[in-house]
């Protein structure tokens, strides 16, 4: 069996990385097409080493006949294109935040939560996470499946590409210009982020915490838990690709090292590298096209009854965002969900 799949939003970087998974993992797939903005039509892109696609005009494409739409083209946008896929007989698979916390739209990390994906028939839509919740709960998960998490505080790293090609422009140019005293011109982020931290991502609320923020909590309770309580400060870091954070977990029941190491090895797409001395820890530069999740620097938290610290890494354009929307694809496929369309 094999599908027609349609990218919106393919000229950005996360649209991208979707046709390059897609590609590298050899996804069934009969007819792919690029689909982005007026402004982007005819602009070619790659698709594996030997295809090239020319980019259509997403406002007026057909979904007729397409099996599966992998959408990262920004929120307003999936608002309106992917219902409109949908009701076309498309499934869709949406990388933005418009439809995550919808609770007739399931949100899916594949490895954590594949029990959710039949929730998809209701709209046709899947949610994928942000990027930050999907990395962490990937190594909650099967920490929590022995001893019960009560509460996460959490601090992000998060990478510019995170903010897209703009974001990884910004600092490349003020990068450059630092060596020339050119004045950093800012225009993507609050503040010069070149050999800078802003702890600012996304819009403040209320209650002053920002949308980023907001999102690691209420995502990990819809995903793995309603009941976990979460606590997160993100920040925006000098680094082009890759998110990391430190991660501290109070559990109701006890739990060693020891188990927490077990259980992360028994882990799918998660990978364990820990080694208490120099270097022996993974960093945002070495998790840059990888596929797997990391976990380094474990240790028990003296500062509560049960409890852990560690610190997690992940490539953000691929796990943290195409990775897991292709790997949901790939469940789709391997438990019969993702009905064939007439073309």
């Amino acid at each position: 069996m094999v599908y027609r799949v349609a990218v919106v939003g393919a000229t950005g970087a996360v649209g991208r990385e979707i046709l390059k998974t897609l590609a590298e993992r050899n996804f069934p797939v009969s007819k792919v097409v690029a689909l982005a903005s007026a402004r982007s039509v005819g602009q070619q892109i790659s698709f594996g080493e030997k295809t090239v696609l020319t980019c259509q005009n997403l406002e007026t494409f057909d979904f007729t006949g397409f099996d599966l739409g992998l959408f990262s083209p920004g929120a307003a946008i999936s608002a309106v294109h992917a219902p409109r896929a949908a009701a076309a007989g498309c499934v869709v698979i949406d990388n933005t935040s418009h439809f995550r916390m919808d609770p007739d739209i399931p949100l899916i990390v594949p490895e954590v939560n594949p029990q959710h994906l039949h929730l998809f028939k209701k709209r046709r839509i899947i949610a994928n996470p942000n990027c930050s919740t999907i990395q962490m709960l990937v190594a909650l998960k099967p920490l929590h499946d022995i001893a019960r998490i009560k509460r996460v505080v959490v601090a992000t790293y998060q990478s510019v590409s995170g903010a897209g090609k703009e974001g990884m422009d910004e600092l490349f140019a003020q990068s450059k210009g630092s060596f020339v005293n050119d004045p950093p011109l800012v225009e993507q982020f609050t503040k010069p982020i070149a050999f800078n931290c802003i702890p600012h991502i996304d819009k403040f609320m209320d209650d002053g915490f920002t949308k980023e923020e907001w999102k690691l909590a209420a995502e990990t309770r819809k995903i793995l838990d309603p009941d976990i309580k979460v606590v997160a400060t993100c920040v925006r870091v000098p680094v082009f690709i890759g998110h990391a954070e430190a991660v501290h977990v109070e559990f109701e029941r006890p739990i060693t090292e020891a188990q927490a190491r077990a259980a992360w090895k028994k882990m799918p797409g998660l990978s364990v590298f820990d080694k208490r001395e120099d270097g022996g820890y993974i960093t945002p530069l070495d998790a840059v096209h990888e596929d797997d999740v990391y976990v380094s620097r474990l240790r028990r938290d003296p500062t509560v009854e049960h409890g852990l610290a560690f610190w997690c890494v992940a490539d953000n354009l691929r796990k943290g965002a195409a990775l897991n929307a292709v790997q949901i694809a790939e469940a789709l496929v391997k438990m019969k969900m993702l009905d064939k369309q007439a073309a």
